[in-house]
């Protein structure tokens, strides 16, 4: 279904925000079988550009600034979907870091909130992701409150975001190497000190899709 609802982005906005999106999706290098199909069906869907997940280019900080502008609430509104992104497997890499870092001075915007991210970071040597302490989790407040600022405006977003965001939380499994239990990995939602912004976040976007321009939301349910 088209949606009528009027935008304030235009498509050549949403395009660049897209692929910013998809940028930062790739920054960690884990490209698997379910994230090519799950660009294919974006790129198909929402960019209607008509090519291929594979042909798909990423978009540079220089580039994505010169669409979305230098200081503006459309580059601080892409900066909250893209933090959602990063985070949105349960982990914040490094390579996420150093992506959100370029599109934050490309976009001028203030960089307080990676620092708080930045307690969140996966560390290679670790089976699993670090417990974070009190003092850890209180610096995320300020975090959480900016990410709930966010304001579902395009549908295309929104479209975006509750296929990139987990319908729930995933189950807690043992990996196992030739029958031994090697590591437990818990729920996402116990290992995700974000985890509460990112259901919200999907829930508005579902919302969003549902009553504003009248979807069926039932494929992303």
């Amino acid at each position: 279904m088209t949606s009528t609802v009027q935008s304030p982005y235009s498509t050549e906005q949403i395009t660049a925000w897209l692929r910013g999106l998809l940028t930062i999706a790739w920054a960690d290098g884990n490209f698997d079988a379910q994230e090519q199909k799950l660009i294919a069906s974006i790129t198909k869907d929402e960019l209607a550009l008509g090519i291929k997940w594979d042909s798909l280019e990423i978009i540079t900080p220089i580039e994505l600034a010169a669409v979305l502008g230098k200081g503006t609430p459309a580059g601080e509104n892409f900066l909250r979907t893209a933090v959602m992104v990063a985070i949105a497997d349960g982990t914040y890499s490094p390579t996420e870091d150093q992506v959100l870092q370029q599109f934050c001075q490309a976009l001028e915007q203030p960089e307080n909130f990676l620092e708080a991210l930045r307690h969140t970071l996966e560390h290679p040597q670790q089976s699993t992701p670090a417990t974070l302490t009190k003092r850890q989790i209180n610096a995320l407040h300020p975090l959480r409150d900016w990410l709930d600022g966010l304001d579902i405006q395009d549908p295309r977003v929104a479209r975006f975001l509750c296929k990139m965001i987990p319908s729930q939380c995933p189950f807690e499994r043992d990996v196992t190497l030739f029958g031994r239990k090697i590591v437990h990995i818990p729920p996402m939602c116990k290992i995700n000190p974000l985890y509460e912004q990112l259901v919200g976040l999907r829930f508005r976007a579902l919302s969003y899709l549902a009553d504003k321009c009248g979807e069926d939301i039932s494929p992303y349910i």
